[in-house]
């Protein structure tokens, strides 16, 4: 069965399970370790996704649920639409019903201490998803990707898309200057400073020393946050950019794009000015996610990389993780320093990602089963 047709089918089962609601018992003040003489049969896994606009994350959602599943769990996976109110409803409603754990990725960090505070008063354990909850004490442990060095990765791309590096990252021939912008993710998720710490500390001694410039001088992250991800947003402000900061003939040869979504409502803007074409080609644009779309246009030269982050790997960790709460162990952490929420340090395990150009995309996303050729060519999933 195809990655697609995966994602189809628990998509469906998802929605079943969401209508039905869920009737297992919690786990009570007993915390997993209550839940370890039980069956996985009857337990339930409440796993809390934000939305379904992106592809990646409906994916994440269906690995998410098929793994545990396959354990052997009931699991009930709902997604908030990108609104926080229906995202801390679907947390409330898995707590009440009694779910025996949780799997949460946040739309707002800041926005579920209500909820976690519930949980834990029930012996719930809380699993943050890739995006670190905020500002609680009940976060139990955090699965997501090295987020500093996807952003070190972003960074080293959009300099290799420029010529400055090659992509064994010796240096290129380009010397510059270049003009570049740069695009960060929402502020309310805790991942979008890490991507930009990273991305801004590989690319500061290229502006320091004048290889880089940014013509608009929008060089901080509150200047160059995009809220909620969003395409449109993204596009809006590209537009603005190109008015503002390149009349005249000054064009724009590279930009920093934390997210797939984003780099095509930066594409769709520069389009629109009139690049792309053999007079004005695309500039050097980042992304992330391995988008089917954005591979499509990788492969087609327009976007110039993105980040893949392996869903399937993430969701294989969240769910050896609650294995482990249930069975009234200690998960297994990697890092036990980095990942401070303001109230604690959340032990968490972390993985690697990979920077797709377009020699990439066969072995790495075609090779390994995560789309197939068809997928490709056509720029969306089957």
């Amino acid at each position: 069965m195809s990655r697609s047709r995966t994602i189809a089918t628990a998509a469906a089962a998802a929605l079943v399970l969401g209508l039905s609601g869920c009737g297992g018992e919690g786990a009570g003040g007993g915390g997993g370790g209550a839940a370890a003489s039980e069956a996985p049969e009857d337990l339930v896994i409440g796993v809390a996704m934000p939305t379904q606009t992106s592809e990646r994350w409906i994916a994440d959602g269906a690995a998410v649920q098929a793994g545990l599943e396959e354990a052997g769990y009931q699991v009930d996976v709902q997604f908030a639409g990108d609104d926080i109110p229906t995202q801390q409803q679907q947390v409330d409603q898995m707590i009440t019903q009694g779910a025996d754990a949780l799997v949460i990725a946040a739309i707002d960090g800041t926005a579920l201490s209500g909820q976690l505070d519930a949980a834990a008063a029930a012996g719930i354990p809380v699993i943050s998803y890739d995006r670190l909850i905020r500002d609680s004490e009940n976060v139990d442990f955090y699965v997501t990707f090295d987020n500093y060095n996807v952003g070190v990765q972003q960074g080293t791309a959009l300099l290799t898309g420029l010529g400055v590096l090659n992509e064994d990252g010796s240096p290129g021939q380009a010397e510059g200057p270049f003009n570049v912008e740069l695009f960060a993710g929402s502020l309310d998720d805790n991942n979008a400073q890490f991507f930009w710490d990273g991305a801004i500390d590989t690319l500061q001694p290229y502006l320091d020393d004048g290889t880089l410039v940014v013509p608009s001088g929008q060089t901080g992250i509150e200047q160059a946050a995009t809220l909620r991800w969003d395409q449109g947003t993204a596009q809006r402000r590209m537009e603005d950019l190109l008015t503002s900061s390149y009349a005249g003939g000054t064009r724009v040869d590279g930009v920093l794009s934390p997210y797939d979504g984003i780099s095509r409502g930066i594409i769709t803007a520069l389009q629109n000015r009139g690049y792309g074409g053999a007079d004005n080609p695309m500039p050097a644009i980042t992304g992330q996610d391995a988008e089917i779309a954005s591979v499509k246009l990788i492969a087609d030269g327009v976007q110039d990389s993105t980040i893949f982050k392996d869903t399937r790997k993430l969701a294989d960790q969240a769910v050896v993780t609650t294995e482990a709460f249930l069975a009234g162990e200690e998960p297994e952490a990697n890092d036990t320093e980095t990942y401070d929420n303001g109230v604690k340090v959340v032990p968490s395990y972390l993985l690697d990602s990979d920077v797709v150009y377009a020699d990439d995309i066969q072995p790495l996303l075609v090779d390994s089963g995560y789309y197939t050729a068809e997928e490709v060519e056509a720029g969306q999933a089957s």
